[in-house]
């Protein structure tokens, strides 16, 4: 039985109440003729304090244990009852904490308990300030950002909710939505919902140093393709490695090796504000269906992958490196794709391609589609630089005569140049000016016939973190691009915002 503060200063009150009533007597002792004194003197020695005995009208003695007053028990009594009371309380509240700790253990079992939500909205406004937009020219557009077209303005880039979390220590959900997706017609309607991801990981150790991605989820290709649209700093991926992967994402299975010191690395530069890529190991083979998001698979051929990439801490080559970190790495795909064809008018003139005979020319099983990448990130502390290039052949429209699919070589990539500012205006405000220029030739097989482009472009701007909830980025773009719609170049200059808010 455990006694409480109070059990014990209510048993201390009631010796001392008891010792009140009885009459003491201290005696000493001489300590050479061994007399006894109830006085203090040379030579004697206290033997201690002695209660005065005195028989009870029943003759036996009031401190013999056997008997005691009416009143002096009454009044044990009821100390009793109310020491039994306040244990019975301590007991239930104690069995009460036992029991609320054990319920709550078993709340935390269940898996809908461990699940987190989070999410982020970009809300875009582009403004074309010279350039092809009407309509004898081919219209400058950009497969990145739908909101840039003529007669356009304020549009929803994306509006995501993430719903992911540990079912237990060997397998994590992760889904996303979009409410921001557009669904073609003639009135072109826009902020539909659609599934960007849905996958397990399935680890075989409680660190998750080594686990399988089974889903829908990204495709490690490339470094600013893995890179979250709610970190990257510029507004658009760049089109020369995100043509390999349009929307960066497809169904298959992806294994991944992440070391925990890798992993402390990757989440050590995230707390300090840097916009990493996220955890897609730093070695990962995958194989995957190859036609795209939210598409059938329509071959038997399946695409493989092969990702690396090692962040490298620079602290070795002394000042001005001191804690700046460089990641480094390499990947490949090689798959079959099946273009999707239809009809096209191709610009300036009136020559249709048939979508039908164009299909005529493409192989059984599709056509086989290879590529490289390199890229190398240094992390903004505060001077950044992310440099990206891919090489390779893949099915590309060769619209001479009536059209055909063929494989053709495709080159390009980007290199972006940013400089880090923190405590701007506020302790958690930061800001981040940047420059970015980007070439690609090669084919764009997310759209229908799989045409070839030629792109440059070069944006200039700058992303002021408000505070973690709020961000907004002002950009000027100067681009090159061919219309994947009719083949026509277009170009123009274009004033580009965008409101980003996380929650």
């Amino acid at each position: 039985m455990k006694i409480s503060r109070l059990t014990l200063a209510v048993a201390a009150v009631l010796g001392a109440s008891i010792a009140s009533t009885a009459y003491a007597i201290d005696l000493y002792v001489d300590t050479k003729t061994k007399q006894i004194y109830a006085e203090p003197g040379p030579g004697r020695q206290l033997m201690g304090s002695f209660e005065q005995v005195t028989p009870n009208k029943n003759g036996y003695s009031k401190h013999d244990a056997t008997h005691t007053n009416g009143t002096d028990n009454a009044e044990l009594q009821e100390i009793k009852h109310d020491l039994e009371l306040k244990e019975n309380e301590i007991k239930a509240l104690e069995e009460h904490v036992v029991a609320n700790r054990e319920e709550k253990a078993k709340n935390d079992e269940k898996w809908f308990n461990k699940i987190s939500v989070r999410g982020y909205t970009q809300l875009r406004y582009n403004q074309p300030l010279s350039g092809d937009r009407i309509a004898s020219d081919p219209e400058l557009r950009s497969p990145g950002d739908s909101g840039i077209k003529n007669n356009s303005s304020f549009t929803f880039r994306r509006v995501r909710l993430v719903f992911s979390g540990d079912i237990n220590d060997y397998v994590s959900l992760y889904l996303q939505p979009d409410f921001a997706s557009s669904v073609s017609s003639s009135i072109d309607n826009q902020n539909f919902a659609q599934l960007r991801d849905a996958y397990a990981d399935l680890a075989f150790d409680k660190k998750h140093e080594y686990r399988i991605r089974a889903g829908q989820s990204k495709v490690p290709f490339g470094w600013e393709n893995q890179q979250s649209s709610q970190n990257r700093l510029a507004l658009d991926r760049n089109d020369a490695l995100n043509s390999a992967v349009p929307s960066e994402r497809d169904l298959g299975l992806f294994a991944y090796w992440s070391p925990e010191h890798v992993q402390k690395l990757w989440k050590d530069l995230s707390k300090k504000g840097l916009k990493t890529s996220g955890d897609y190991g730093i070695l990962g083979l995958g194989i995957y269906n190859g036609q795209g998001i939210n598409r059938n698979e329509t071959n038997d051929d399946l695409y493989v992958v092969a990702h690396s990439t090692y962040p490298i801490g620079l602290n070795f080559l002394g000042y001005p490196f001191t804690g700046q970190v460089l990641e480094v790495g390499a990947d490949y795909i090689n798959g079959k794709f099946d273009v999707p064809t239809g009809d096209m008018t191709l610009f300036g003139s009136n020559k249709v391609l048939k979508g039908t005979d164009i299909a005529k020319t493409l192989p059984s099983g599709g056509i086989t589609e290879e590529r490289y990448a390199i890229h190398a990130v240094l992390f903004p502390q505060p001077f950044g630089l992310q440099v990206e290039w891919n090489w390779g052949k893949g099915a590309t429209l060769n619209p001479n005569k009536l059209g055909s699919i063929e494989r053709q070589n495709l080159r390009g990539g980007y290199v972006q140049a940013m400089y880090k500012f923190n405590n701007v205006f506020r302790d958690d405000g930061v800001l981040i000016p940047y420059v970015k220029w980007q070439t690609y030739r090669g084919a764009y097989k997310a759209a229908n016939n799989s045409p070839r482009v030629a792109v440059d472009e070069l944006e200039v701007g700058v992303e002021y973190q408000i505070m973690k909830a709020l961000e907004v980025t002002l950009a000027y773009s100067t681009m090159d691009r061919t219309n994947v719609a009719n083949l026509g170049q277009a170009s123009g200059d274009m004033a580009r915002m965008q409101v980003q808010w996380n929650y």
